[in-house]
């Protein structure tokens, strides 16, 4: 079962209020997104703590029901 991208947009700003999320569906399957987040909270943080925060927003759905997400990640300039 694939996910939605209103599911994956709904998830992160649950996890991360702040966050502008822009979200792209690659192939039209459901199955590979493109996900653009940007928030205020991510401001001094490394690249890789912004992407586990985004993880971690997604609940263990990346590599299971989200088969591919191509993730960018920044704080508001």
């Amino acid at each position: 079962m694939a996910m939605d991208a209103n599911e994956i947009r709904r998830m992160i700003q649950e996890a991360i209020p702040d966050a502008q999320v822009t979200i792209r569906d690659l192939a039209g399957d459901g199955d590979h997104y493109a996900a653009e987040v940007v928030a205020e909270s991510f401001r001094g943080r490394s690249r890789v703590q912004q992407h586990q925060m985004v993880y971690e927003a997604l609940k263990g759905k990346m590599g299971g029901v989200l088969h591919a997400l191509a993730l960018q990640t920044s704080a508001p300039d």
